[in-house]
């Protein structure tokens, strides 16, 4: 199927399910959605768009869960989230912050105790960790890639020997770092005394009814999928087009289990976006934990600030943004609050920041056409 034909076929199934009283059509929304996936070459995999606007979600899906198997990508295939995973850790970190059980100034030895006989790594906080400002930063968190990886003690004892310096100074720089992700996973863990998967699930997923969403607990490998959600996963490709690996995998330097890459398809994370917008009735308690996370934190830039995973542009228009990738798969969400616009982003090929790229050229696409639509229904009035 072509892309023109693609993206045809969705504009059939989706047509007519425009508010009433909103200027802009579906056929709209999806020509400039169509028009961004154009420029960016995903073949021989496909990606799977979820827009939420005007109180509607409208999905496109275009081109190849499966080359091999000539499988076509929906909005029900499961992809590796990559780094985006960290905006449900930072949900939850949330969460447990605004019910008064942990708070982001906790230094990490109070709930990882092994590090009390630590030396600067005492100093890192819960929040530093969540903003990327704990100065932690080890070579599996930066090119050139290593081959070596951690076990849990080995990574205990990498931390409590970690030393800070004048450009890794806890709460004064930012540096993404992965590592420190892990590190609140397990501080997560230890607070709770429970998986990090089965406390997203039960304190994020389970209130928004996301079904697909799982934290795989496969150790670093082939990621252990329950089988009717591995049957839906899709294969990983290159930013060359060469397929990486099996359907399912996960990467990355930690072997233990929980420290996996999250899945999931873009009809369930669309709830997640919706809610993120204050569109989906949830829990109170949930859904401003959302907003706290959303809020910018530490400044990365002159109109750029690091919230709870989230980074925050100021704009205008505000734009509140995550993404994720790997060398076989990209992920993206983005949203414009101010224009009760989103969108999230899953494709099965590898790139350099492309989504981040597309998902905000689509959303100041819809915001012009948004525009230009309501001024030719106002001069017709």
């Amino acid at each position: 199927m072509t892309r023109l034909a693609s993206v045809a076929l969705i504009t059939a199934l989706t047509a007519g399910s425009a508010l009433a009283g909103s200027p802009m059509t579906d056929s709209g929304v999806i020509q400039i959605i169509a028009q961004e996936l154009a420029r960016w070459p995903i073949e021989p995999g496909g990606a799977a768009v979820a827009v939420r606007i005007a109180g509607r979600t409208l999905f496109v899906n275009e081109g190849m869960a499966d080359q091999a198997m000539k499988r076509p990508i929906t909005s029900d295939s499961l992809f590796n989230l990559a780094s985006l995973g960290k905006v449900f850790d930072a949900t939850l970190l949330a969460l447990a912050v605004r019910q008064g059980e942990l708070s982001l100034d906790d230094p990490v030895d109070k709930y990882v105790t092994e590090l009390r006989q630590g030396g600067d790594i005492r100093k890192v906080t819960l929040g530093q960790l969540v903003t990327h400002t704990s100065g932690l930063l080890l070579p599996q968190d930066h090119p050139p890639w290593p081959t070596e990886g951690y076990t849990l003690p080995e990574f205990i004892q990498v931390l409590a020997a970690w030393k800070a310096d004048k450009r890794h100074q806890p709460g004064k720089q930012h540096i993404y770092t992965h590592a420190g992700f892990i590190l609140l996973h397990l501080a997560l863990e230890r607070r709770f005394q429970s998986p990090i998967g089965d406390l997203i699930d039960a304190r994020v997923l389970k209130p928004m009814s996301m079904a697909d969403t799982t934290l795989p607990l496969g150790e670093n490998g082939r990621a252990q999928l329950a089988p009717a959600l591995l049957e839906r996963t899709v294969q990983g490709y290159s930013e060359e087009g060469e397929a990486i690996g099996v359907r399912g995998d996960v990467q990355g330097y930690y072997h233990w289990p929980g420290t996996a890459q999250m899945y999931s398809s873009a009809r369930d994370l669309a709830r997640f976006l919706a809610a993120n917008l204050g569109e989906l009735p949830i829990d109170r308690a949930l859904q401003a934990a959302m907003q706290d996370a959303q809020r910018g934190i530490f400044p990365m830039g002159r109109r750029v600030t690091q919230g709870l995973a989230w980074e925050v542009d100021h704009g205008p228009p505000l734009l509140i943004e995550k993404n994720g990738g790997l060398n076989n798969t990209t992920s993206y969400i983005g949203m414009m609050p101010g224009e009760k616009l989103g969108i999230l982003i899953l494709s099965n090929r590898g790139s350099n920041n492309a989504g981040a790229r597309i998902g905000r050229r689509i959303m100041l696409g819809l915001v012009a056409l948004s525009s230009a639509e309501a001024q030719r229904a106002g001069a017709r009035n």
